[in-house]
């Protein structure tokens, strides 16, 4: 199962150019186009990735009219400071200079030309690994731990 981002532009072909250059993204299947020849379906891929991108029509109004973004797309990549060149290379406007998160991973953030705002990311370090033999014991409620003796509970005597 995977969940595929479908982003809107005014112009899917520009975008699609744009995304080619900044992002590193590669055209994916055949794109439609309307009468006027106007892109208004389109896939690309990073990597194994999709993303399927559009043109509504002339009554859309995307993150960048409407003054502010409605969503953003975190994009795992294996060199972000590479990726981070390439998009200030193609005039990618930068939301986040490259940085280490606490939770791992170097990522940055950029802008398309619509609006739409994008953070790639890379994993600093893998998982520990445990050593062999070494099982994670399991929570128990408190008295219940692995191994612990059971108590023995008496009958309680009433006093009159």
């Amino acid at each position: 199962m995977a969940i595929t981002p479908y982003l809107l532009y005014r112009d899917a072909g520009a975008a699609m150019a744009w995304l080619a250059k900044a992002f590193g993204l590669r055209k994916s299947g055949r794109s439609y186009r309307d009468a006027a020849g106007r892109v208004t379906h389109a896939e690309m891929r990073l990597g194994d990735a999709l993303l399927m991108l559009g043109s509504p029509g002339a009554d859309f109004r995307g993150p960048k009219l409407l003054g502010h973004a409605t969503q953003n797309l975190y994009v795992d990549i294996a060199n972000v400071d590479k990726h981070y060149a390439r998009a200030v290379k193609a005039g990618a406007r930068i939301v986040e200079e490259p940085k280490d998160t606490f939770y791992g991973a170097r990522r940055y953030g950029a802008e398309d030309l619509e609006g739409h705002v994008w953070y790639f990311a890379q994993a600093l370090r893998a998982e520990p690994k445990r050593a062999k033999g070494k099982a994670r014991r399991k929570a128990t409620p408190a008295g219940n731990a692995p191994g612990a003796k059971a108590k023995k509970r008496g009958k309680r005597s009433s006093r009159n």
